[in-house]
């Protein structure tokens, strides 16, 4: 027990719990899109999915509950990484080093993982644990995206998400030991390509439901 908290509180394994809950968070991310792209199909698909989900019980629990624990574990884990850094670190170089392989992705991953800690909050009240007496999950997500500042709101959160994964995916399988020169290329590529889709995914649904409701 004693070398899997050295392990742990070790950089390497705070990198490696942050590469280990990012890629959950990813998959998590391909499914929760899966799932809402039923909405294109009309009210009556996307509430059989609702209802469908809702059918599994302890396993939606067991899911979410993981979920918490992995973004509780990212979040404080980001969060002293970033300090860290900060403390070793404290002064601006005066010259800008993006030659070597800094990204806006890269360079803002604190600031969106904390842009997007207070939007999934958001999220979740007016989603998760609105009271859903008497009404749909449709319903309630045409009604949440008939207000304009929301779709502004979740549409920024999109393109932050997007942002983040950008760097997140790729450096993930680095921190995991995948940084053979053949196969990164192909790995940022596909990361980047992951974030556009997700970024484009959720962020055309309250543009589509405020249109068509």
């Amino acid at each position: 027990m004693n070398w899997l908290i050295t392990t742990i509180t070790s950089s390497i394994g705070k990198k490696l719990l942050m590469a280990i809950t990012g890629l959950c968070f990813c998959t998590f991310l391909t499914a929760h899109l899966a799932g809402n792209l039923t909405l294109y199909a009309g009210k009556e698909a996307f509430n059989s999915y609702a209802e469908h989900l809702h059918s599994l019980g302890p396993l939606i629990t067991v899911a979410e509950t993981g979920l918490l624990l992995f973004g509780i574990i990212h979040v404080l884990t980001g969060i002293v990484l970033f300090y860290q850094n900060f403390t070793a670190r404290p002064e601006k170089y005066a010259v800008n080093k993006s030659a070597g392989g800094s990204t806006l992705g890269s360079s803002t991953m604190p600031y969106t993982g904390l842009i997007l800690m207070a939007f999934i909050i958001l999220h979740l009240i007016n989603f998760h644990f609105i009271d859903k007496t008497g009404t749909t999950i449709f319903q309630i997500v045409s009604d949440a995206f008939s207000k304009t500042a929301y779709i502004i709101i979740y549409v920024f959160a999109m393109m932050v998400v997007a942002l983040h994964v950008s760097h997140g995916l790729w450096s993930a399988f680095q921190t995991l030991g995948v940084n053979h020169p053949k196969y990164m290329p192909l790995i940022r590529k596909a990361g980047i390509t992951f974030s556009i889709l997700i970024g484009i995914g959720f962020g055309f649904i309250p543009v589509f439901i405020s249109l068509t409701t």
